[in-house]
């Protein structure tokens, strides 16, 4: 910045130097706080207890779930759910199939089916079948099929076969659908709809606003930093010229 334009003043004895630093800190304390409140008010953060999402969540990762109506669930969306048939405590598992759907495991190059059409499930814990355990399902309408990606080590609808609604959950029991991953900070991103289901029936779902509610928290430090860092550096610049 120029030595004229520090010398510039709003009539009041401030710098224009000073009064853009100030406009950039009360800007990016707006960015910065809104955004915390923009994802306290559409996202919910839970730590997932077990394995069974294992690779794509970590047991004991923490992730942000936005707050959904379950008819909003598509195919290979992760949830957090609550059953009274599969326990109390609210549950993370992915959706494979909706009401209509039969489920069947597996062919014989060990893939999912759905429909008849075998699915390719690139985010599943080792390489071997989609399940150790062969099984077929019917997913009653308004019902989710869910299983875990640690297909070894997930207790899911593959559990509840034998229950009336073939091991689904109606969809009235999903409290929220995983949006990011939060913590640890290796692991931190937001949550891809897998490929496999978006060339089915109904697609896969829209993203919520994570990215960009990222971006302003981001872009508001940012600016806060920066402006709070001006009024240090002008005066080392203004003792530099004396």
């Amino acid at each position: 910045m120029s030595s004229s334009t520090e010398r510039r003043t709003d009539g009041r004895g401030r710098t224009t130097g000073s009064v853009l630093s100030g406009l950039a800190v009360a800007v990016g304390c707006v960015l910065f706080l809104g955004g915390f409140v923009w994802a306290a008010l559409i996202y919910r953060p839970y730590t997932v207890p077990t394995d069974s999402m294992s690779p794509t969540i970590a047991v004991g990762a923490r992730v942000l779930a936005e707050r959904v109506d379950g008819s909003e669930i598509r195919r290979g969306d992760i949830v957090v759910f609550k059953d009274s048939t599969w326990g109390a405590l609210p549950m993370v598992k992915r959706v494979v199939g909706v009401g209509g759907d039969k489920i069947t495991c597996c062919t014989k190059q060990g893939r999912l089916t759905i429909n008849g059409t075998p699915v390719e499930e690139p985010y599943l814990q080792g390489s071997g079948p989609a399940s150790p355990i062969g099984f077929k399902a019917k997913v009653p309408a308004g019902q989710l099929f869910l299983l875990g990606d640690h297909r070894s080590d997930s207790l899911d609808s593959r559990v509840h076969l034998t229950d009336g609604d073939h091991g689904s959950v109606p969809r009235s029991a999903v409290d929220a659908r995983v949006d990011a991953r939060a913590w640890p900070l290796g692991s931190v991103g937001v949550m891809q709809r897998p490929a496999t289901f978006s060339a089915l029936p109904g697609g896969t779902s829209q993203p919520g606003p994570v990215r960009p509610i990222t971006l302003a928290v981001i872009a508001g430090a940012v600016l806060i930093l920066v402006g709070a860092a001006y009024g240090p550096l002008a005066r080392r610049k203004a003792r530099k010229r004396a």
